[in-house]
């Protein structure tokens, strides 16, 4: 039974509070409840604005604070190492004094004390020794001092002088007294008077001048001067010595506690406050409004308070989407457990994600038991894992067939039956590919039916397939061939185009070309089938011009399997029977046939890397410019250039074929004077975009002033391309990170055996050459790539040694491991009025006219030009 309240035991009520906050809460419309739950982030936001702008004033303050301090301390220091050195210099005066006063120094004595004094301390430029008639008995100025500022006897003894109140002072003070005298000429200048005692009694002065310049300079330690612009200046505050800074304001309109740190002042003692001392922090601080981090914060808090208004704004709008999400999910997820068809989802590493109900109904596995398993998976025969271990590569790497392929899956009992699976990649709401969609359905009883007629039908063909004559079946009046054997697919392909000819030149009835005879009724109708199908063979002789051979042609009428009428033809080469009285023409023919065409092979195997550059490049710029023309972002001049560069690819594809031809008729190459800088750069271009879509960087160094060589510029161009091309791709095998896929070509003058010439090298940083490899590098068709002809390395040395060059390679090191491969050749300088006056002096091997396969893709010399909508795969591999 239910407790009772109890005194001891008082039933809990929620307090006053409490109770009125929820019955206010709950009498508010949703609507207003929104607005309220809306204004707790906002003042969140407006707090948290108000807290970021406190942080700045305070973090501002103490910044100021502390340059303030720290001016103030190093002013400080700069102004006692001052007071030191002047203290120090007004020591060494006064024992000069003292042993004045004691007779000890004479005039020149003096001079050469002060002489002393002023060398070894630069802020003092003038020592004068000035008796109690204020007469000069010796003075000494330093030898720096320009004439017209060396103060002279007269205006130092004239009376009201800018020295005598100075001189009276010291007179009557018998101390010491530090002056700046006045008037324009002297500004830069401070005086120290020392009086002369002689037994008690005044007997002049020792008069000292200071540079205020000298003094700032080498009384300023460096470190100070470096942060500071010190200054020195009067008691008016006017600028002695130095550079001052103009005061910046205290604050800024607009946030008046953003204040620079303020210049220091201080006196210099013992001058007192005729000589003040400033420095001046140099601006290093951009203040609040001028940071990253305050506008960033600002920025952030921006789009928080947005955040928060568009949160607001969209609620209702994403839990209806969400909603109707909930109803679309549900209804796809009963979608695929009513299919029939299997689905199974891997991630990109290969892990199941999810499976239907039809996978797990078909396997007899259940969905926990699936998910989350990777290869080798349970529903795999052992037998067959290393073929689906395979399978599964290709799906995960993108290699799988639209049409699917076929496997064995084995049932949680042990059964085995077989399926067929479909893969595509898995693509979410953005577009991004998170895995591979796998559709299985089980195809054992189609399979069942398909080796049955499969069976009847090869049992159908087998004997039809191994005659030796063709066999072809067509329908009266129509043009579908409902079989062909072997041999007639041989000759005449998969049409009935073959099946009519012959009928047609034996001379039997031929199926109707045009629509009009194609009625319900054929041409045979009211004829009985029995009397067309139990006709006798018809036979004929004819000759085949597209076969080159002699046919035994024999027709008959059959009734197909569906009912239809139709017409078999038998076709027997009976060539050798009618030309045996030509055997021995034959033959002879044949062989010369065999020569032309292993010489038109040669032929071909050049024109086709020889052709490969050009023609690639003029399909790169064409495809280019229709690019461009489709996406109307090219220029009239980008246009033609690239217009002109294709005319200029087509020309050096004629180029090559009349070199190819040169070269197979054993003529002299076409060689010249070639400038080696052009012939360097325009390998570099044709090779450019090949090393750019390998993603790799090529540095080449032509060395200056080069001479021209006497060689054919295309051939050194094509050996150069080449040898970019196979670094390129020895750096790919090797897998090299970005920041050591690097290409060296270097072109410089090199004495081999004595004879100048110039040394191409280009420097890869792949793994090297294997020994095997590098024993056959040079033999012809000999080729590592699965690609290659195995001719261009080959055909390079060739085309070197026609130039009287040489051509090598060898691998680089880091210890033991191979960090790379050099490839070089030299070209030896030719005289040109030799060469020129007997052009027949060298010839060209026939081999060097098969330049080495290359990537032809080449960009416009000039990148701002360049046509940008370029494929970057689009060259072209020999």
């Amino acid at each position: 039974m239910p407790s009772r309240p109890s005194p001891l035991n008082p039933t809990p009520r929620p307090s006053r509070r409490g109770n009125w906050w929820r019955t206010w809460w709950r009498r508010q419309t949703p609507h207003r409840q929104d607005r309220y739950a809306m204004l707790a982030p906002l003042v969140a936001v407006l707090l948290f604005f108000a807290a970021i702008g406190s942080s700045f004033m305070y973090l501002r303050l103490q910044e100021i604070e502390r340059e303030q301090e720290a001016v103030k301390r190093d002013v400080e220091y700069t102004q006692q190492q001052i007071r030191l050195r002047l203290l120090e210099r007004q020591e060494q005066l006064m024992r000069i004094g003292r042993d004045i006063s004691n007779e000890e120094v004479d005039a020149q004595e003096f001079v050469s004390r002060a002489e002393s004094l002023v060398a070894q301390y630069p802020e003092v430029q003038t020592v004068s020794w000035i008796d109690e008639r204020r007469r000069v008995i010796a003075a000494y100025s330093a030898p720096s001092l320009p004439p017209a500022q060396a103060r002279v006897t007269d205006q130092v003894l004239r009376p009201g002088g800018d020295t005598e109140s100075t001189f009276s002072l010291a007179r009557d003070l018998q101390q010491p007294i530090y002056a700046q005298p006045a008037g324009s000429e002297a500004v830069a200048l401070l005086q120290l008077h020392i009086p002369l005692n002689d037994r008690g009694r005044f007997s002049g002065v020792l008069l000292a001048e200071y540079a205020n310049e000298g003094l700032l300079r080498y009384g300023v330690p460096s470190e100070v001067q470096a942060k500071y612009a010190v200054s020195l200046l009067n008691g008016n505050g006017r600028v002695l010595a130095g550079n001052a800074l103009p005061i910046r304001p205290v604050g800024s309109r607009f946030m008046p506690w953003s204040s620079q740190a303020e210049a220091y002042e201080v006196p210099v003692s013992p001058v007192g406050n005729g000589l003040v001392l400033r420095a001046q922090a140099y601006r290093t601080s951009q203040g609040v409004i001028g940071s990253g981090l305050f506008w960033l914060v600002g920025a952030l808090s921006v789009l928080t308070a947005w955040m928060l208004i568009g949160n607001w704004r969209h609620t209702r709008r994403r839990l209806q989407a969400q909603q109707a999400l909930v109803a679309e999910t549900n209804f796809r997820r009963a979608m695929e457990n009513s299919m029939l068809t299997g689905m199974r989802a891997l991630d990109l590493q290969g892990r199941i994600s999810y499976v239907n109900a039809a996978f797990c109904q078909m396997t007899g596995w259940n969905e926990s038991e699936l998910i989350g398993k990777t290869a080798p998976f349970v529903y795999w025969p052992e037998e067959d894992r290393d073929y689906l271990v395979a399978r599964l590569e290709d799906e995960l790497n993108g290699r799988s067939t639209p049409t699917g392929f076929q496997v064995r899956v084995k049932r949680r009992d042990g059964s085995i039956f077989d399926a067929r699976l479909y893969v595509s990649p898995l693509i979410d709401a953005v577009g991004k590919q998170t895995g591979w969609m796998t559709s299985m359905t089980d195809i054992t009883e189609p399979n069942r039916i398909r080796e049955q007629l499969s069976a009847s039908y090869e049992r159908f063909t087998t004997v039809l397939e191994a005659l030796d004559a063709s066999v072809s079946v067509a329908p009266i009046n129509s043009h579908e061939l409902l079989f062909a054997n072997k041999l007639y697919r041989l000759w005449f392909g998969v049409q009935t185009d073959g099946h009519e000819e012959l009928v047609a030149q034996a001379g039997m009835p031929v199926n109707p070309d045009n629509d009009e005879a194609l009625d319900d009724v054929d041409s045979f109708a009211g004829l009985p089938t029995d009397s067309l199908t139990n006709t006798e063979v018809e036979s004929a002789e004819i000759y085949a011009p597209a076969l080159g051979k002699w046919l035994e042609v024999r027709s008959r009428y059959l009734s197909w399997v569906d009912g239809r009428l139709v017409q078999m033809v038998i076709a027997t080469d009976i060539t050798p029977r009618r030309r045996a009285e030509e055997q021995y023409a034959a033959q002879t023919e044949r062989a010369q046939s065999s020569s032309r065409l292993i010489t038109m092979g040669e032929m071909a195997s050049s024109v086709a890397h020889e052709l490969n550059q050009p023609l690639a490049a003029i399909t790169n710029y064409c495809n280019g410019i229709i690019s461009r023309i489709n996406g109307a972002g090219i220029a009239e001049a980008d246009l033609i250039a690239a217009l002109e560069k294709t005319a200029r690819q087509a020309q050096r594809a004629g180029q090559i074929i009349q070199r190819i031809q040169s070269f197979v008729k054993r003529s002299e190459p076409n060689r010249s004077l070639s400038d080696v800088e052009n012939m360097v750069f325009e390998a570099v271009e044709l090779a450019n975009i090949e090393l750019r879509r390998r993603n790799v960087r090529l540095s080449h160094y032509v060395a200056a002033r080069l001479p021209r060589l006497l060689v054919d510029p295309i051939l050194i161009e094509q050996v150069l391309v080449n040898l970019l091309r196979n670094a390129a791709e020895a750096i790919d095998l090797a897998e090299r990170p970005t920041a050591h896929r690097n290409i060296e070509l270097r072109v410089l003058p090199k004495l081999e055996e004595d004879k100048p010439g110039i040394e191409f090298s280009v420097t890869d940083t792949g793994r090297g050459l294997a020994p095997e490899v590098k024993e056959r590098l040079f033999e012809a068709f000999f080729t590592t790539k699965p690609e290659g002809m195995g001719i261009g390395l080959n055909l390079c040395r060739s085309i070197v040694e026609s130039h009287m060059g040489r051509m090598q390679a060898e691998n680089l090191y880091n210890g033991t491991e191979g960090t790379g491969c050099r490839f070089t050749f030299w070209i030896p300088l030719a005289k040109p009025a030799l060469a020129l006056s007997n052009p027949a002096s060298s010839t060209v091997p026939q081999q060097a006219a098969h330049p080495a396969g290359t990537p032809v893709a080449q960009q416009a010399a000039n990148p701002a030009n360049s046509l940008k909508d370029f494929p970057k795969d689009s060259g072209v591999t020999a």
